[in-house]
């Protein structure tokens, strides 16, 4: 179940970002997140613990968005970028070498978040490092 300490860094990000806008608490409606497939994190759980854990929070009512990002290697011999799969030992297509770079597919990361502040009537965008 390690989508419960996913969930855990994502609530202590949340608190970060939110410690850069006091004195005023955003009211989060959205937090978008990208997910990796090679991340091994399962969305619907994701979403689940997320629901979960918010409740009572500051950020109750906030929704999570996943946005799954396809995993893609890279060939270190023939440079060429593919999408690995199990069924072919995740080998380079074009000459069977054994995957040894991922270009994508690993990231857990936090895309943007939907929010306004008190007295703004106005949602933002607010980009994530």
């Amino acid at each position: 179940m390690h989508e419960v300490d996913m969930t855990r860094c994502l609530l202590l990000s949340m608190e970060e970002w939110k410690r850069g806008h006091a004195p005023a608490t955003p009211k989060v409606t959205t937090v978008h997140l990208l997910v990796g497939s090679f991340t091994c994190v399962e969305p619907e759980q994701l979403v689940t613990t997320w629901q979960v854990a918010v409740q009572s929070s500051w950020l109750a009512g906030a929704r999570l968005v996943i946005e799954s990002v396809p995993l893609l290697g890279r060939c270190v011999l023939c440079n060429g970028t593919y999408a690995p799969s199990a069924e072919q030992g995740y080998r380079s297509p074009c000459c069977k070498h054994p995957m040894e770079e991922i270009v994508q597919g690993r990231e857990l990361k936090i895309r943007s978040i939907d929010y306004s502040l008190s007295g703004q009537s106005s949602s933002h965008l607010a980009p994530c490092r």
